[in-house]
């Protein structure tokens, strides 16, 4: 078995190489050799009529018809007399090489000129040696005249561009293997580079990017093969810091747990305060809950395993519950929620998940804005989308935190909310997935977040796969 990219690609070139020397020598060797024979008898045919002309207005004998004829055209001339045209009889008459006539006393290029009493022409082979002939009847009854001339000058002519066209080709094949080998060898080093980047890629190292000069296949081959690290780069860093951030954040209530736990288990602690301490210990325990609730929806949907159902969804009614649910909050922060209901607008989606993501959306209102801030939670559609909106007059959002709001565990400096920074991240995944999404609309004095869901027919929602959730 052949192994190496270098030697296979110099010996498929080797092979195109052979292969087209090889056609261009079956039809060049054999066309030459055909019309240098045509040639020579076409030569021969014309000076039979000049010997067949020499015969008529010669009396007897024509032997010297024959000698001048032969000296003259460079051919051997032999004159027959016939005798009988079935089965043909000949009687050789004169000829240019007496000594050697009885080689041509049966010649079957004359007899059959002799039978048909029409011109032939043809090759034959006498004692190993080719000859051209061509054979004229002068009269129905009369003499044939026979032209005959060897074929070793034009067939060594051929024979010599034969042997040339062989070594000029062995010499091609040696160049091609040469420069094969050396060309295969160039692209072997770019994949090896490849194979080599691929390895790093695979160990976990995305440091070095991957770099190819080429404009070929292998240089799209790189180009895709760097765009694959920059994600796993992102991937991997998404994934360290998700890791730190998780375990940050699971971290802080649980010491705050344990140490309640240890106060408790103090003798001397008088009920109010104990009763206090078990107050906030729940509200850890509920930040626990929640936070494990929304690692779990992250993992499901990076593992593309999370489902949701597409019915016919009233907005108005899902803003109107939002309202009822967060105004014992907006009372507590002195905050003014109101409800503005548009026609009751219908989306497609699942209303779990669209209720999870309104109470993310109205709970961060509520949280991150300065009390005796007006919250408006607004149900409407437009352009073919059903939206619900949650729009507050707060100072609004740093212009240089807009564009992180929706990453995991982000929360702005300063922040007054103790939540994990995955409110927002889950709530446009969630939207993602139902074919909507979640927008931000920030300015001082003017914040909007609102939900864009399609309207129509409910339709299935399929999880998309773990790629797509994390583009």
């Amino acid at each position: 078995m052949i192994r190496g990219i270098r030697l296979r690609l110099a010996l498929a070139l080797l092979g195109v190489v052979a292969g087209a020397l090889t056609v261009a020598y079956l039809i060049v060797v054999p066309t030459l050799e055909t019309r240098l024979v045509d040639a020579k008898i076409d030569q021969l045919e014309q000076n039979a009529v000049t010997i067949a002309d020499c015969i008529e207005v010669t009396e007897f004998p024509w032997q010297d018809c024959a000698d001048t004829g032969s000296a003259a055209l460079n051919a051997r001339v032999v004159i027959y007399g016939l005798f009988q045209r079935e089965p043909p009889a000949l009687q050789i008459l004169a000829d240019s090489r007496p000594a050697s006539s009885q080689d041509v006393e049966h010649d079957t290029v004359a007899e059959l000129a002799a039978t048909t009493g029409k011109p032939q022409r043809d090759t034959v082979s006498r004692r190993g040696d080719e000859f051209a002939e061509a054979a004229l009847p002068v009269t129905a009854d009369g003499p044939v005249v026979l032209l005959s001339s060897s074929l070793a000058d034009p067939l060594s002519s051929v024979q010599v561009v034969e042997r040339r066209l062989l070594a000029a080709g062995l010499i091609g094949l040696l160049v091609a293997l040469l420069l094969g080998y050396a060309g295969a060898s160039l692209h072997a080093r770019r994949i090896r580079r490849l194979e080599r980047a691929a390895e790093r890629i695979a160990s976990g190292r995305f440091d070095e990017p991957v770099v190819d000069g080429g404009n070929d296949e292998v240089g799209e081959l790189a180009a895709a093969f760097e765009r694959m690290r920059r994600r796993l780069e992102n991937l991997d860093r998404a994934r360290r810091e998700f890791i730190a951030n998780a375990s940050h954040e699971l971290r802080t209530p649980l010491f705050s747990l344990g140490g309640f736990l240890e106060l408790m288990a103090d003798e001397e602690l008088d009920e109010p305060t104990r009763q206090e301490f078990l107050v906030t210990m729940g509200e850890q325990v509920a930040r626990l809950t929640k936070l494990a609730t929304d690692l779990l929806d992250l993992s499901r949907m990076d593992a593309g395993r999370m489902r949701v159902e597409a019915d016919q969804v009233d907005l108005g009614g899902i803003a109107q519950v939002l309202v009822e649910e967060f105004r014992a909050v907006a009372e507590q922060r002195r905050h003014d929620l109101a409800l503005v209901v548009e026609e009751h607008p219908l989306a497609a989606g699942d209303e779990v998940r669209i209720l999870q993501i309104g109470r993310a959306l109205v709970g961060n209102a509520l949280v991150h804005t300065p009390t005796e801030t007006r919250v408006v939670v607004r149900a409407s559609s437009e352009g073919g989308r059903a939206l619900l909106s949650v729009e507050d007059d707060g100072p609004g959002i740093p212009s240089e935190h807009v564009a992180h709001v929706f990453d995991r565990f982000y929360r702005a400096e300063g922040d007054v909310a103790s939540g994990s920074g995955l409110g927002l991240a889950i709530a446009r995944e969630l939207a993602l997935l139902m074919g909507g999404d979640v927008e931000l609309d920030s300015a001082p004095g003017h914040t909007t977040v609102s939900l864009s869901l399609p309207v129509g027919s409910a339709r299935v929602l399929e999880p998309p796969t773990p790629a797509s959730v994390l583009s």
